[in-house]
């Protein structure tokens, strides 16, 4: 666990407008920064970078956060990863548990990680420039229907034939570690002698990106004929086959633009498809679909459509798929599977039947509901009491591994019609946790729209969270027994992060948080409006609260006159609200 101080901290030292400079095309715009949305389509920039907010929040779709926020949404990094590329961009040390890696320790590897992709780099450099000097190696691409645009889109390369080529552009095999980045393999020659030689030897290169678009590995294809038909960059500490997808970080705004992402099995499907009008496609790195893939996958869309050869290895692939992605199948996430015909990849489909029929195939695929029970039902009889029975006994791992939600509830009373049992049954063999009780939405009173007044003290305190440890006690006990959600939801996240306290760190729980659509419009409004000096914030904060103790007071008043009762206790709290009215500054009047 990441401490939150150092979260805090880290913020405060990195500069969101670099962080997001180096993916978005910024200009300065005022005191802010602005650019297209990278989360969305758009012709007019509503994207806005606070330099001083350390905070983005784009006014089209409502995208916003913080640095880390960023490299989560846009990079389809997990937390942990973007706290740590900002922390080693900020020259900052993560801490770590006592059972987890020492702090010199994961230096160290972060040291080494970076020699690897910088070795990596100039591997792919070597190999960009070895197809362009390669006729036999560009005819093959043109025969496959890959322009030059695409091919440098994706940075396809030639490792040509011989044994000993990459000595050429590292000068010598020793002063790279090109064996710990997979390039080169050191094997034992008789007698003792080492010997070291090319990994990748006459193929086409394709280079396989992290979502930071560092090249982590390469994927290598014959162009003739020869065995095997594709190698891959072995395991290495920067390169986990069943973590990465090839063409992701290419894939990235495709995917968001079109709504969901294509998987396929193959290197050239991923490019040729990009080439014919098909970009939001990435392929696994010749393993089976992990669930880590399909995690990274979520990261990036809602939506998720698989695509497989309809041969047996192909459904097997679907399979591996489909119980990958069942603990991601929440009532947010739709997962489907298309299956083509056996003679056909969907780079020959396309090319064969055009963009536009492998695009209603993609939109007609299986979705997981009816591929879960499908598997469930295959080689069972549903005729005989004995073949229904096992339909649950196949059910059952599979409805356990899905998350509770209403698509398991669905999933659940289809599957009940289908074996003719109840729904009650199913639960009970299948040994779900029976679905809770909707929760009651608050009281109407806790959801009342806040006053101006009321707004103007959350605004100041959103923009400078840190003043709330500057008002007095009497001003703070105000705003800690004042009746409004939004408000107490506030303070308390202003206190959980003072003396650090900054926009960009208290925003995030809150914009998830019960108030997250009032807090939404309130960020905005902070985001738009201009910024003010700490001393200023804090004169209009404690004149707001005196403002609004003054309206409390008079509201009070007014309704203890209004009941008619003359006894003491009444009379005693009247001169109690008017020395307090006396003591307010004179213009907290209204």
């Amino acid at each position: 666990m990441i401490p939150s101080s150092f979260i805090q901290e880290l913020l405060n030292r990195v500069d969101v407008v670099e962080v997001i400079g180096r993916y978005v095309k910024l200009k300065k715009a005022g005191s802010n920064f602005s650019g297209l949305c990278p989360f969305h389509n758009e012709k007019s920039p509503s994207f806005t970078v606070s330099p001083t907010k350390q905070f983005y929040h784009c006014f089209g779709c409502g995208a916003h956060g913080t640095a880390i926020g960023f490299l989560i949404e846009y990079c389809g990094l997990s937390f942990p990863d973007a706290v740590g590329d900002l922390a080693q961009s900020a020259g900052m040390t993560v801490p770590q548990d006592e059972n987890r890696i020492a702090p010199q320790e994961r230096n160290q590897k972060l040291a080494a990680g970076a020699a690897l992709t910088e070795t990596l780099v100039r591997a792919m450099d070597y190999y960009r420039q070895q197809l362009r000097a390669s006729q036999r190696a560009i005819e093959y691409l043109k025969k496959r229907g890959l322009t030059g645009e695409v091919a440098a889109r994706f940075g396809l390369g030639y490792a040509p034939e011989g044994w000993q080529n990459l000595d050429e552009a590292f000068a010598g095999y020793e002063g790279a570690p090109l064996v710990e980045a997979g390039l080169v393999i050191d094997r034992e020659e008789s007698g003792h002698a080492r010997k070291r030689y090319d990994r990748f030897r006459d193929r086409v290169m394709f280079p396989i990106r992290n979502t930071k678009g560092q090249v982590i590995g390469f994927g290598g294809r014959v162009i003739d004929e020869g065995e095997p038909k594709y190698l891959n960059s072995p395991e290495t500490p920067v390169f986990q086959k069943g973590h990465e997808l090839y063409g992701l970080f290419e894939a990235r705004a495709a995917i968001r633009d079109a709504g969901y992402a294509i998987v396929v099995e193959g290197y050239m499907d991923v490019v040729a498809l990009t080439q014919l009008g098909v970009p939001h496609v990435v392929a696994t790195l010749g393993t089976a679909c992990t669930a880590a893939h399909v995690q990274k996958l979520t990261r990036q869309t809602d939506r998720i459509i698989f695509s497989f050869d309809g041969d047996a290895a192909g459904r097997k692939a679907a399979s591996r798929a489909f119980e990958a992605s069942l603990p991601f199948a929440a009532d947010n996430k739709s997962f489907a599977f298309l299956f083509l015909p056996t003679e056909h990849d969907p780079d020959s489909f396309i090319r064969e039947f055009g963009r536009e029929l492998f695009l209603k195939e993609v939109e007609n695929a299986v979705p997981l509901s009816a591929f879960l029970l499908r598997e469930a039902s295959l080689g069972n009889d549903l005729g005989t009491a004995e073949g229904r029975a096992h339909v649950l006994f196949c059910a059952k791992p599979l409805l356990q591994a899905l998350p509770s939600g209403a698509l398991r509830v669905q999933i659940v009373r289809e599957l009940a019609r289908l074996a003719q049992v109840s729904a009650d049954e199913i639960i009970e063999i299948a040994q779900l946790p029976r679905p809770s009780a909707p929760r009651r939405a608050p009281p109407r009173s806790k959801r009342m729209a806040p006053s101006p007044i009321e707004s103007q003290i959350m605004r100041l305190l959103l923009a400078e969270p840190r003043l709330i440890a500057e008002i007095d006690a009497t001003q703070r006990a105000i705003l800690d027994a004042y009746p409004l959600a939004a408000m107490t939801l506030l303070v308390s996240a202003c206190d959980a992060t003072t003396p650090g306290a900054t926009l960009a760190s208290v925003s995030d729980n809150l914009l998830q948080g019960p108030e997250g659509a009032f807090f939404a419009e309130l960020l905005r409004q902070v985001m738009d409006g201009p910024d003010t000096d700490r001393e200023t914030g804090l004169a209009e904060l404690k004149a707001a609260i005196h403002k609004l103790r003054a309206r409390q007071i008079k509201a009070e008043l007014s309704r203890l006159a209004d009941s008619g009762l003359a006894d003491p206790a009444t009379a005693s709290r009247m001169r109690e609200l008017m020395d307090e009215q006396r003591r307010l500054p004179p213009s907290s009047g209204t």
